[in-house]
């Protein structure tokens, strides 16, 4: 089997982040609840956005906007569940 680099994985994260995000489900790494990215409490929006889980109060995910990229910071779930567009 022949490795592949991230960028393989491109089409798909189009795919993906494509919609409204804030439907998307989270498992908190802290305490294992979830729910839909639009229930996450935010703090700090002066930096950009810190998102914590509204049972523990864990960070589930950071979002800063620098002058060309916007840096995602997912450490804190478990994972993401994404709906797909038509299913």
């Amino acid at each position: 089997m022949r490795e592949l680099d991230g960028n393989a994985m491109a089409g798909d994260l189009r795919e993906i982040f494509a919609f409204d995000v804030t439907v998307a489900r989270y498992t908190c790494a802290g305490c294992g609840d979830g729910g839909a990215i639009a229930q996450l409490m935010l703090w700090g929006q002066e930096m950009g956005h810190v998102a914590r889980c509204p049972h523990c109060e864990d960070v589930v995910m950071r979002l800063v906007h620098g002058p060309d990229r916007v840096y995602l910071d997912l450490r804190g779930a478990v994972r993401l569940e994404l709906p797909l567009a038509g299913v």
